[in-house]
């Protein structure tokens, strides 16, 4: 079931129910991402309770309006948990920040936080570089497979991961985010960094990370120093989206920590 949420700011955002009772259970997605990517994940985290995502501004069926900074995305989590009750927080990549933060600001709104492969410090890394890969991108694709095929390599399960991500148009199918709108939240990645955040997170905390990571190596493991109840793992053979690279690897972490914590 889907329905809406209007922001503090006036935005219309998307917000997915996948089911199950109890605990509100709150997903969010990475960059380009919507809600609808965590289905397979959704079947097995029903049993732990109720299951919703967010489609983050700019995203899925979300409105597109900024800002595009992690302070103005974060806010707009805490909306939700503000709705729903305190929550465990699932985040991957992006998404996986913005719930950190907001454990970290809002401790009263998150029970447990899950942060799949996604770091705190990005700086020095280029905005360019972001921009020039994203413009690159064949839009409008042909066909669903040609989108699988675009973002497929190395890694294919991000292929069959952005094919949830698209529409179809008269011309072909195109990104449900634009291009212009995650450059510039990856842009405040490459100039701002999140340490304060992770000191204040006191909640339990698992941090997933992946072999092949996008994270600076060794920033995870230091994250889960810094926070005062978690634990780090790194998962063999996986890359950025670690759910799907091993699935049971990461259903298992998952499960194993929401036992301990729920």
């Amino acid at each position: 079931m889907r329905r809406r949420m209007l922001t503090s700011d006036g935005v219309q955002l998307a917000v997915v129910e996948f089911g199950g009772r109890g605990t509100p259970i709150v997903v969010l997605h990475g960059l380009m991402g919507r809600a609808t990517t965590w289905w397979p994940v959704a079947q097995w985290l029903i049993a732990h309770g109720r299951v919703l995502g967010l489609d983050a501004r700019g995203h899925g069926r979300s409105g597109a309006r900024g800002a595009w900074t992690t302070e103005r995305m974060t806010a707009d989590v805490a909306e939700l948990l503000a709705e729903v009750g305190p929550a465990v927080v699932v985040g991957h990549s992006m998404g996986g920040l913005h719930g950190l933060v907001v454990a970290a600001r809002h401790p009263e709104l998150v029970r447990a936080l899950v942060v799949e492969d996604m770091g705190v410090d990005f700086r020095g890394r280029s905005a360019e570089d972001a921009r020039a890969w994203f413009g690159a991108l064949p839009q409008p694709f042909p066909s669903l497979a040609a989108v699988r095929r675009a973002f497929g390599w190395p890694r294919p399960e991000f292929g069959d991961y952005m094919a949830e991500c698209v529409e179809e148009r008269p011309d072909g199918y195109h990104l449900l985010a634009q291009v212009e709108h995650a450059t510039a939240i990856a842009a405040e990645w490459a100039e701002l960094d999140h340490w304060d955040a992770v000191g204040a997170v006191r909640c339990p905390a698992l941090l997933v990370e992946a072999e092949d990571s996008i994270v600076p190596a060794g920033q995870m493991a230091e994250m889960g120093r810094r926070m005062p109840a978690a634990d780090h793992m790194r998962i063999p053979g996986t890359g950025h989206l670690v759910q799907s690279g091993d699935p049971q690897a990461y259903r298992s972490a998952v499960e194993s920590f929401l036992s301990t914590h729920m």
